[in-house]
């Protein structure tokens, strides 16, 4: 399903590239390169949601946020170079609903971007797309996993995790990123219960749990969901310090 998305983004680089990704996700998007800009297009277009820099010209990003959420309900992602605790907090604070640090993956900015139009129900279920790795299929509309057309029954937990790793396969995830990306931030999930979940996860997709070839932990980092090309364990992982079976 299309969302309109606008982008308000003063570099053009970064600009392009956003509209770009999103594009190729099938959403329309406009760009604009100040605050005045979006304020002015979110109120004359009405978008399904605002991908927004802090730092722009006119008037900035944070302002921005403020003004749009005393107006409205309207998903907004912040795109930030401010990396501190204080300076993302803030951003949530003032109303944003997610927020990426710069550099970042456009990758991950598409995959943040579908997960607040599907929690605002822009996304309907019969509309998103099926993440298919190999002979495993994730199907978030149907809220089923296949693998090799076989029928697996998940917890809602269990399958966002198997989501996340699903929609970026081979990236490294933190405990912290995949409750971030799969539970949202008004969810109480301990990082140590991750490893729970992903326990029960590995018994029931898993032909063998203790060397499995889907969901591997990566040392030191989190989980990753293995590229096809990378099913079982590769000699070169171990140097990398990667453990399938931890």
């Amino acid at each position: 399903m299309s969302a309109r998305i606008l982008v308000a983004e003063d570099d053009p680089k970064q600009a392009n590239l956003v509209r770009v990704y999103l594009e190729r996700e099938g959403h329309s998007v406009l760009v604009v390169g100040d605050g005045r800009a979006a304020l002015d297009q979110v109120r004359a277009r009405r978008p399904d949601l605002v991908v927004l820099d802090v730092m722009m010209p006119v008037v900035d990003g944070l302002d921005v946020c403020r003004i749009l959420r005393a107006e409205s309900n309207l998903p907004i992602l912040l795109l930030t170079a401010r990396t501190t605790e204080d300076d993302v907090l803030l951003g949530l604070d003032i109303g944003a609903d997610d927020y990426l640090t710069k550099p970042y993956s456009p990758r991950e900015l598409v995959a943040r971007v579908r997960a607040l139009l599907r929690r605002s129900g822009v996304l309907s279920a019969g509309n998103q797309a099926v993440l298919r790795v190999g002979d495993l299929e994730v199907d978030p509309g149907r809220f089923e996993v296949r693998i090799g057309g076989r029928l697996v029954t998940l917890t809602a937990k269990e399958f966002g995790i198997l989501e996340v790793l699903a929609a970026e396969p081979g990236r490294a995830f933190t405990r912290a990123q995949i409750i971030d990306r799969a539970f949202g931030f008004d969810h109480y999930v301990l990082e140590r219960t991750v490893d729970a979940h992903v326990m029960n996860l590995r018994r029931k997709i898993e032909t063998d749990p203790a060397e499995p070839r889907y969901v591997q932990t990566v040392f030191g980092r989190g989980y990753r969901l293995a590229e096809p090309s990378g099913a079982g364990r590769a000699p070169e992982e171990a140097a990398a310090g990667v453990d399938p079976s931890a």
